[in-house]
């Protein structure tokens, strides 16, 4: 079964389509360290999802603990310069709406 971990609020209800597809989902809020990370299964997680790029260090964090998870950022804003190269997907939520997010990450 495909792991996720979305971090960051989740106004869209993103949480709620992976699971539809089948995904199990783990959900990470406030600050993002190695030890919330690990905590929420990052060393098994197939997807990480970062809602809130106020928290986009932790993108190299995850990619450091997991090599080969996709990380895919859901948001409005502007992803960070540093962060691009370490991230899968990037997409906007008034472009992409989350039953499509969804679909394709299953």
């Amino acid at each position: 079964m495909t792991r996720a971990i979305i971090a960051g609020p989740d106004h869209a209800n993103l949480a709620a389509a992976l699971e539809t597809e089948g995904i199990d989902v783990a959900r990470v809020e406030g600050i993002l360290t190695a030890a919330t990370l690990s905590e929420a299964g990052i060393d098994d997680a197939d997807l990480f999802v970062l809602t809130d790029l106020d928290e986009a260090t932790s993108i190299p964090v995850v990619k450091e603990r997991n090599p080969d998870v996709r990380v895919v950022v859901y948001s409005h804003d502007s992803l960070p310069n540093f962060a691009r190269g370490q991230t899968d997907l990037a997409m906007d939520p008034d472009l992409f709406g989350v039953d499509m997010v969804a679909e394709e990450l299953a």
